[in-house]
C-alpha cells in the first residue's frame, strides 16, 4: 500500500527545525515534546523523525531500528514523567489518531502520551 507524507506538516517543520518546540528527550529516530494544547497535566508527543503518516505506515515501512527506537522513547518518556504504573504511579494513555475517521489533525504519525490525572473510558457506548 502506498502512503502518501505532507512534508510540509507542522511536525515535519518542527523536526526540521523550522517551529520551536518543548523538547522532553530526543533520540537520533525519534522526538519526544511536550503538546501546545496540553489535555491532562502531563502531555507529551512522540514522533519519529522519518516520513510517515500514520501509526500502520510507520508500521509497515520503518525499519526495525526505528520502530525499537520509537517503543524505547515512549518508555523512557512514561519513566521520565512517573508515571509507569509498574512502580505504583497512576498510569497513562497512548492515543494515535490515523486518518479522517480517527480525526488525525497531523498527517506525521506521532502518539499522544497523557497522564497526571484519572483520564475515564477512552470511547462511551454508541
Amino acid at each position: 500500500m502506498a502512503f502518501a507524507y505532507d512534508d510540509q506538516n507542522i511536525f515535519a517543520k518542527i523536526l526540521r527545525g523550522e517551529i520551536p518546540n518543548n523538547t522532553v528527550l530526543e533520540t537520533e529516530y525519534s522526538l519526544a515534546f511536550r503538546d501546545i494544547q496540553p489535555q491532562t497535566p502531563e502531555h507529551v508527543l512522540v514522533i519519529p523523525k522519518g516520513p510517515y503518516a500514520t501509526f500502520d505506515h510507520f508500521a509497515l515501512e520503518a525499519s526495525d531500528v526505528e520502530i525499537v527506537d520509537f517503543t524505547r522513547t515512549v518508555g523512557k518518556i512514561a519513566e521520565m514523567l512517573g508515571v509507569q504504573p509498574a512502580t505504583g504511579a497512576g498510569g497513562f494513555r497512548l492515543i494515535s489518531n490515523a486518518g479522517e475517521d480517527a480525526i488525525q489533525e497531523v498527517p506525521h504519525m506521532h502518539v499522544h502520551l497523557v497522564a497526571g490525572r484519572p483520564l475515564g473510558r477512552i470511547l462511551q457506548p454508541a
